[in-house]
């Protein structure tokens, strides 16, 4: 709750028992990195050592009929035990509250949170509460919010209880549910009786710094009873990359539909593999609406009701038919495509269930250039018709640019020519490495309303779709992912077929590895090449290296512009390149990196000379060998740092 004090505006949680206001607890640690900016808001409490009386509103005081309440840190002393809060971010902090308020006796501890989703990351939230009570003891009661906040995050609930190291209830990360309520009976004594038999933390806690406290003349604990079941250990659930990727994406989805007014999705379907994935996502979601309804959701019956236009008391029960009230895949060829991507996505959309259309775009393309045509007298030929780069570049511009413009008419349109109400969200489906690297046309079907994949790695995504095509019954997925990813934007000849992979210079590895050491590792152009020659050294030459460096950063560089327009994005990656919130760079950079590329020449050419040092070192430990037989095995036995034995 956001409280005013005096001037300043503080994040806090509100402690009540009973109708009365027991304690507002402001937040002492901000989260101000990342997604969040929260000092964009708040200021964080600064005074440890005291509580101070804070004035109710006069509405808030008639209300509940009191006038005043304890504000500030510290924790609440009821007749049995003491409890505390621990806001969200002061869990992650280098000495966070829980430490000494353990040592004041607060037994259990409260923790508020708003923790977003990431791939792989819930195991590093488990193991903070895991770490808080398994050294000190205690109880830690985590609860989270669950769904889409309206932006691109999605926050992955996980409601937990951890007693002295052991998680005794665990909720579900990914659900449709508004609400879920995780329930656990422990006992207390366990606690004390753990921190009785640490020395360490007797010792400690005989010299703390006192926090303060209210006292409270209320009991929460019941007495000893044989019909109470106490709350187990039990064996952690961790979902799987692949299932996060379905779930986290599908339940987003979901709450966005449902909340933006919109009556379902469009999908430029390429039968590509990041298309694919969005397609197998929306199917997954669909899956999800229908498994909910079964179990008794009302709410979800609800929203599923309205957004498939049910009437006569109808409502979904099979997947595929929600899909097609709700779904429309269209996949837009040229004389570019092949008829194994089209055939696929004709495949996979029947699959869903989805209501497919196959529109040829040739004709528009053809019009634009005899525009063009008629205006300069020149028309532009692909580059494997003698065409220069960049005519062979706007060529593939041309088509990317006209499917964006079609999927949004098709968006706004298709539903009033099936009598269907509102509008559809057009879905992107760019992946968080082409973003990276720019691989993309801006305002291509990149452009979207919203895109599920943007901050998923190609590589995750490839073994997503194997996944799906088993645990989803989307079979044709295997085939998709087997496919060499290619935008089929320029003619297939005998002798030449575009490939992703050959038109960036890199592999999808190689992005994602770039990716994480320029974000989450805050490599620039010299240091990145230093790792990489560590990681890199037994394969490649630094020479080699440097290439694959400068190659990165010019191509990252000339195209960075990109993300101040990319489409808004589940955040699902710690090395994703949003420009919104997430990742806040400059977007003009000299792409020639000179004072850089300089002195990753330098480091190549130092290298270089020790290679040649090391080689000339080696070649005469070998020829002393061979002179004086035995003493060269000892020579080399006594660790000469230049001899590469």
């Amino acid at each position: 709750m956001p409280v005013i004090k005096a001037s300043e505006r503080y994040n806090c949680q509100v402690l009540c028992l009973n109708r009365k206001i027991l304690i507002i607890r402001p937040k002492m640690c901000l989260a101000n990195d990342g997604n969040y900016r929260e000092l964009r808001w708040f200021t964080a409490w600064k005074q440890r050592d005291q509580l101070i009386d804070f004035q109710l509103p006069p509405q808030i005081s008639k209300a509940i009929g009191q006038n005043s309440v304890p504000f500030g840190y510290g924790f609440v002393k009821f007749q049995d035990t003491a409890i505390a809060d621990e806001i969200c971010e002061e869990l992650f902090t280098p000495t966070p509250p829980h430490s000494e308020l353990a040592l004041n006796g607060v037994e259990v501890f409260m923790n508020a949170s708003g923790s977003h989703h990431q791939l792989r990351k819930l195991d590093v939230c488990l193991r903070a509460f895991i770490g808080a009570t398994h050294t000190r003891g205690g109880v830690y009661i985590y609860s989270n919010h669950q769904g889409c906040d309206g932006s691109r995050l999605y926050y992955d609930g996980c409601a937990s209880v951890v007693v002295n190291g052991d998680v005794v209830a665990q909720g579900s990360q990914f659900s449709l549910k508004d609400v879920e309520v995780v329930v656990a009976q422990i006992d207390l004594d366990v606690v004390a009786s753990l921190r009785g038999s640490l020395s360490s933390f007797q010792e400690q806690a005989s010299c703390k710094t006192k926090v303060p406290s209210v006292e409270v003349p209320y009991s929460l604990c019941l007495p000893f009873n044989l019909k109470t079941r106490l709350s187990l250990p039990l064996k952690i659930k961790y979902h799987t990359p692949e299932e996060e990727i379905a779930f986290g994406p599908g339940c987003w989805l979901w709450d966005y539909l449902r909340r933006s007014g919109a009556s379902g999705f469009l999908l430029p379907l390429s039968g590509g593999a990041d298309s694919s994935s969005v397609a197998a996502i929306v199917g997954c979601m669909c899956q999800l609406v229908v498994k909910e309804i079964a179990n008794g959701d009302e709410q979800v019956k609800a929203d599923a009701i309205r957004i498939g236009n049910y009437k006569d008391g109808q409502y979904p029960t099979d997947s595929r038919e929600f899909a097609k009230r709700i779904f429309y895949t269209v996949f837009m060829g040229s004389e570019n495509s092949s008829e194994m991507t089209r055939s696929r996505a004709k495949v996979l959309a029947d699959e869903i269930g989805s209501w497919h259309l196959d529109v040829s775009i040739d004709v528009v393309v053809s019009a634009f250039l005899s525009l063009f045509q008629t205006l300069t007298g020149k028309r532009p030929r692909y580059k494997v018709d003698g065409g220069s780069n960049v005519e062979n570049l706007s060529l593939q511009n041309i088509q990317a640019r006209i499917r964006m413009v079609l999927a949004f008419m098709l968006a706004s349109l298709l539903p009033w020519v099936h009598s269907k109400p509102g509008f559809y969200l057009v879905l992107g489906s760019s992946n968080v490495d082409e973003g990276l690297r720019g691989y993309l046309t801006k305002y291509d079907c990149s452009s979207a309303d919203i895109n599920p994949i943007g901050s998923i790695s190609k590589q995750d995504l490839r073994a997503f779709l194997r996944w799906a095509a088993i645990h989803l019954g989307y079979s044709s997925l295997a085939d998709i992912e087997a496919a060499p990813p290619t935008a089929e934007l320029e003619p297939i000849r005998s002798n030449y077929s575009q490939l992703d992979e050959v038109d960036m210079g890199m592999t999808y590895e190689e992005l994602s590895i770039y990716g994480r050491l320029r974000k989450i590792f805050r490599c620039g152009p010299v240091s990145m090449f230093q790792n990489l020659c560590y990681r890199w050294g037994a394969r490649l030459t630094p020479s080699q290296v440097a290439e694959k460096v400068k190659h990165f950063f010019k191509y990252y560089s000339i195209n960075r512009h990109k993300m101040t327009v990319l489409t808004p994005s589940y955040h699902a990656e710690s090395y994703s390149p949003e420009d919104n919130r997430f990742d806040l760079r400059q977007f003009l950079y000299n792409a020639r990196w000179p004072y850089q590329f300089r002195k990753i020449d330098e480091l190549v050419n130092e290298l270089d000379v020790k290679d040649v040092k090391d080689s000339g070192d080696h070649e005469a430990v070998a020829a002393t060998s061979d002179g004086v037989g035995g003493m060269g095995v000892a020579a080399a036995g006594s660790g000469n740092p230049n001899v590469g034995f």
